[in-house]
Order: structure tokens, then sequence, then C-alpha cells
């Protein structure tokens, strides 16, 4: 298993295999989403726009079975200048690391470690001073909640980050088991690119 940073035409050619990617991890709790390509494909344009953008790789031989994606935080600036608006946080300093999906069967490998690697490598080549994400809110008795499911924030917080009191960005999206699409609150979470993680 091989992790390449991608940016530029290498990003642009990996896209398609991005977005399927992320049909596939994201059907899964606890996001629960019904993607489409054509959606996927819209929604993937920013990073073919952001001069700042960057795309981890995960290849078993020359086949993409996760991915990692980030850009500076003002390219998605319509999405969540409000959420960060109190805060006192300058959005130009806070690179935003989008989704990580990886395939069950390349999971285990220290690989999400190397997406975190790579993608706070690059912020702060950008000259970034915080990185951040956004993970969607569940609540603990929802009815498709997998037994014995183990919630990331232990690696989160192994990480360095930590969730940013009311800060929280909403989407909408169809969850597998609904006819529509619903609203979805995900709660953001932050690191300090100058402190070493724990």
């Amino acid at each position: 298993m091989e992790t390449r940073t991608l940016t530029g035409a290498a990003l642009d050619a990996a896209l398609d295999d991005v977005a399927r990617l992320r049909i596939a991890v994201f059907r899964d709790w606890p996001y629960l989403y019904e993607g489409d390509l054509g959606y996927e494909r819209r929604y993937l344009e920013s990073y073919r726009t952001s001069a700042g953008a960057v795309l981890v790789g995960a290849f078993d031989g020359p086949r993409l079975v996760g991915a990692a994606t980030g850009t500076p935080m003002e390219d998605h600036a319509e999405d969540f200048a409000a959420p960060f608006a109190a805060t006192g946080l300058a959005l130009p300093e806070i690179f935003y690391c989008a989704e990580s999906v990886l395939l069950p069967e390349a999971r285990g490998q220290g690989i999400g470690h190397r997406f975190f690697d790579l993608r706070e490598a690059h912020a702060r080549a950008l000259g970034r001073r915080h990185s951040a994400f956004c993970a969607v809110m569940r609540p603990a008795d929802h009815p498709l909640r997998p037994a014995g499911y183990a919630p990331l924030d232990p690696f989160w917080r192994k990480r360095g980050y930590t969730p940013l009191d009311g800060v929280v960005a909403r989407f909408r999206w169809r969850d597998v088991d609904q006819p529509e699409q619903t609203d979805h609150a995900l709660q953001f979470w932050l690191r300090d690119l100058g402190k070493d993680a724990a």
C-alpha cells in the first residue's frame, strides 16, 4: 500500500475515482449518504479550481483504495464563514481537511495517520496556522447505528484536534433510509499546526 500527495493534473485525473470512493464509504455509518456520481463530480469541481488543493491517495498497485482531500478554508467560505464568525479565527489562517475515505480492506494499516500527516504538511507549506475538519453528528440511539460502533474521537484527539464549541456546519443530503434530503449537523474540530500532537 502506497500513499502519495497529488496536486494539479494528477489530482484532476483521480477525481472520478475519489467520487466513487465517497459514494461507497459514506454510504456506511455515520454518514448514511445516498450519493450519485453527477453530484459528486460537481462537488469535487472545487478541487480543480483551488490552487491550494491537495489530494492524498492510498494506492494498492494502480488502484485508488483511499483518498483524503483538503483546501484553503476560504475556498469554502460560503459554507463555513457563518459557523466560524464568532470564533475570532481568520479563515485564511485555516486549512480545511475535507473528506477522508478508505475502503474497509485498507484500514488498520496506519493510512489514516498518513492522510493527516500529508495534508497537515501541505497546510504548513501554505503558511496555515490551523487545520480543521467537520464530522457528522448522529444521536446515540439512531436506529441504523451499528452495534459496537467505536467513534473516531480518540483518534482525532490523539492527532491534536479538539471540537470547537458551537461551531457547526449544516448540509443536506439523502440518507440511505430516507426518501428525501434532510438537514445534517457537522461538528468542527481544530488543531493548532504549531503545536505537537499528543
